[in-house]
Formats: C-alpha cells, structure tokens, sequence
C-alpha cells in the first residue's frame, strides 16, 4: 500500500510546479488476457494449443494531468482492478469396461473424457503513462501513449475439473500460495502497456494492450523460461465533476495565480498582467479602443493610416501613395540613370553602371572600346577582333615555312587520316607555333568539285579537324587553333585536269597574331 500512495504522488508534486488541473475519471471494461509460457516439456507444442484466454473485467479510476496549461502530454496514473489468466481445456473418446453385479459379462461402454482448468488470477495494476492527444474538434481528441505498470497480487484460483461423461466426475483444486519459490505466485509484477482511443468530453473510449515483463508464478513439476501475462482489452470510462485545481487559485485557467491577475476571469499572458491582448499591441482589450487591430499606445491602441504600406504613417509620409523607405520620409530613392542604383549611391548618377562600379560603367583605360574586364591587353589599345591587343606582324620568313609546310600535308583517298610523311611537317609547324606564342593558326580544308558538294565539305571540315587535333597533341593550345572546312568553295584552279584538281585538294595554314 505504501507503494501504491508513492506512485499516486508523483502527479501531484508535478501539478505543484505547473498549476494545472487534474481531472480524475472512473472505468471499466472487457478484456481478455492470456499467459505467455516457454518451458522445456517435451510436448509442449502440442499442449500449448488446448490453453485459451480468459474472458475478464477490469474497473477502477485513473488521473489525467496536463504538463502545462495548454499542453498535449499527459500523465495518466490509474488503479485498475484486473482480471487475468487463463483457461486449459482437452476431450478425447475413451472406452470404460464396468464390471455390472451378477452378470457374467462386463459392460464396455464408449464415453468422451474431458478435462478443463481455470488458472484465473486477480490484480491490482498501477500504469504510469505518458499520454499524447490530438485535438481532432472542440471536444473531440485521439490519444495514444504508454508506458511501465507495477501490478500486485490480489488472489487467485487454480480448479480442474475431469469429465467422463455419462461416468464419473472429478474435481481437484490447487492450493494457491503466494511468495518466493515453486508453486507460488509472485505478489509482485510488473511490465508495459500502451493505450489508445478517443476522448469525447468528459467521456472517454480506449483500447489497452499490457505485456509482463516478470515471471508470476513457477511451476515444481517442470522448468519455464517465460511465465507472464499478457492482456488486451476496451475501456470505457468518464471524468468527474469539475477539474481539480492543483495549483493557487486561477480562476481563468491562464497560469496566473487570482491574486496576480488584473482580468482573474479572463485569461491573459503575464507580460499583460493576466488580460488578454487579442491584437498583440501590448494594450490589454479593456482599455484598447480598437481592440482586433493592431495599434500604438499614443493612438489608443488604433492603427494609423499608411496607405503605400510602406511602414511610413502617412501622416510622416512625404510621398503617401508610393512606396519608399523610412530614412527617405517615405519616398522612393531616384535612379536617373536606370542603372538598378539609386543616385545617392551612385556615383556616375547620370551613366548606366554597375554596381561593382559605385554606379559607373566598367573603365576602359587604353580607350580601344572594350573594357578592362574584357579586354586581355588592358594598358594597350587593340582591335575588339584581336581581345583588345595590338596586331603585331608576322614575319614573313615564318609565313614562309609554314605555307610551305601546308603543301606537304597529304592524307590518304577519301579518308581524313594523315599519311606518315605529314607528321614531320606538322612538327615543323608545332616548332613554330612555340617559339611565338602569340602566334594564331587558321586551318583550313579544300577540296577539288569531284562528287556531291555534302560529301565534300565534311571530308574538307573533317581534314582541317585532323590537323587541329595532332598539333594539340602535340602541345599547342587550343585557344591558338581554328579549322574551317571550305570543301570545293574556294578551288585554286577550274579543275578541268587531273592536275588542276589535285591542286584544289589541299590544306592551307594561315598565320595571324
């Protein structure tokens, strides 16, 4: 008992730190309960399957303590009154040989022998749960949760009755003892449950499931592992009368204790004394003229008027119907420059620009119409053709050697592939190309008229891809090469002999810087 009155504390001293109210409820229900056995009988499997689950009932009374005023969790302690156990039933057909007085034949009569037990035991059970529950409409919730239960001993029966029908009938009970040891029951039990249902009001519906975690009972003529119950069952129950305040009088239910609060019958937050303040504008309704909209305290809790809904008053607003911020009394800042940078801010308010730029356009500082950022020669002025660097001449001994080298580049028939004899040459240009980097190479692709022009001007695009490719294998940058493929477009004679149109099947190599 001293267990229980311990365990029945707990949300008391709770509610003392949050003065909630707690409400307390009656229930009752059906259950059913089992026990769930493991032991080392050798036929158990067999044996297992004639135990079935007692019918029972549980009453009692639980609590019901919110962990705040508005919170969701509860705990729930309750004392349940609970029935548990199990029942054991067997038939089987039987011959029975009755030796009948002055007859010299004994009578063989065919009969069913039966047998059941009742393995019933009755409990004081404790569940200590933690509730969580979903608000579904004003009064309607769905709750589930769980936790541990410590049950007590209450009593017990142990009966078996054998049945040989149309016979004889036999009755044996068990001695029930309670303590430590074999052939006892445990006083003592304990495991988990959970629950879960629907509150409607003051009424509530719910579904329990409990499993043990202890072993109540060993039996002498054999060894179990597992000895526990296990009870699923419905309960019905309803809260009475009115919530028990736990806490100082607060009459309101706002956390405020009567002799705290300035509205006792209203609720409110503390940062309002305990009256509500339904638009947040600091000014408790009773004394807020405009008490659903938001305003100052010079205003008598009223808004000003501010139509851009700019933040700015209109009556501080220099520009009331468009938009500005309140350093600028309300008005927008100007942009001559329609830039995306208001002036203040911008240097060259009167020139487009960028904002990295303080509002000016990006320099130019050789003046040759690109800007520094574009512009790869910024300190010398250059053609937009050349990325604004200076055109520097080629030497014309180079242009030479590598117009020379272009004539010598040979592929095979109707392929794009490079004969043997052409990658000497093109090392040559790839020398070349090295010494001077700033060196730029047009490679171009010809072809003679023979055959379809689309035939053509791929297989003219393809050669030019070729060369390009095996100079930059061999180390020159990509961004230095350029293939065109011109096919039959730029022939260098009419092509009317063999010798013409071999002439016009060519590479060209064209230098620039």
């Amino acid at each position: 008992m001293k267990r229980i009155l311990l365990l029945l504390t707990i949300p008391l001293l709770c509610s003392q730190q949050s003065r909630a109210q707690m409400r307390i409820g009656v229930l009752g229900g059906f259950q059913q309960s089992t026990v769930i056995e493991t032991n080392d009988l050798p036929d158990w499997s067999e044996l297992k399957s004639r135990y079935q689950k007692r019918g029972g009932a549980q009453i009692g009374f639980l609590a019901d303590l919110p962990f705040s005023k508005d919170s969701r969790l509860f705990f729930q302690p309750a004392v349940i009154f609970s029935q548990k156990g199990r029942k054991y039933s067997f038939a089987k057909d039987s011959t029975v040989v009755i030796d009948v007085p002055l007859s010299p034949v004994d009578s063989i009569i065919n009969t069913v022998y039966s047998e059941t037990r009742k393995q019933y035991q009755n409990y004081i059970d404790i569940p200590l749960n933690l509730v969580y529950k979903f608000r579904l409409g004003k009064k309607t919730s769905f709750l589930i949760g769980g936790g541990p239960y410590v049950s007590f001993y209450y009593n017990a029966t142990d009966k078996t009755d054998k049945y040989v029908i149309g016979v004889s009938y036999k009755a044996e009970e068990e001695e029930i003892m309670v303590g430590k040891g074999d052939n006892k029951y445990r006083s003592f039990d304990w495991g988990v449950n959970g629950t879960a249902g629907f509150e409607f009001g003051r009424v509530f519906l719910t579904a329990n499931y409990s499993r043990g975690l202890s072993n109540f009972y060993s039996p002498a003529a054999y060894t179990a592992t597992d000895y526990k119950h296990e009870v699923m069952g419905i309960r019905l129950g309803v809260f009475l009368g009115q919530p028990v305040q736990l806490g100082e009088r607060d009459r309101d239910a706002d956390g405020i204790p009567d002799k705290e609060d300035m509205c006792p019958t209203l609720p409110g937050t503390l940062a309002t004394k305990g009256c509500p303040d339904q638009d947040g504008d600091g000014i408790i309704d009773i004394q807020d003229s405009c008490a659903h909209e938001y305003g100052p305290v010079e205003n008598h809790g009223c808004p000003y008027i501010d139509r851009d809904k700019d933040g700015v008053l209109d009556k501080l607003d220099k520009c009331p119907d468009v938009p500005g911020p309140r350093e600028n009394n309300g008005c927008p800042y100007t942009d001559r420059d329609k830039d995306g940078i208001a002036d203040k801010d911008d240097k060259c308010p009167d020139v487009p620009g960028l904002a990295r730029y303080d509002g000016c356009p990006a320099p130019d500082s050789d003046g040759d119409g690109l800007t520094d950022e574009e512009d790869k020669c910024p300190k010398e002025k250059g053609p937009v053709s050349n990325n604004g660097c200076p055109v520097k001449e080629v030497k014309q001994e180079v242009i030479q050697k590598v117009t020379s080298a272009a004539k010598s580049i040979a592929f095979k028939v109707n392929k794009a592939e490079l004969t043997p004899a052409s990658f000497q040459v093109l090392d040559q240009v790839v020398l070349l190309l090295k010494d001077d980097e700033s060196l730029q190479l047009t490679i171009e692709g010809h072809t003679s008229a023979e055959g379809s022009r689309e035939l053509n001007m791929r297989l003219s695009t393809e050669r030019a891809e070729t060369v390009k490719k095996y100079l930059e294998s061999k180390g020159v940058e990509t961004t230095r090469l350029k293939a065109i493929g011109f096919g039959p477009d730029k022939p260098l004679t009419q092509g009317r002999t063999s010798e013409e149109k071999a002439k016009n099947r060519r590479v060209e190599l064209k230098l620039s810087n």
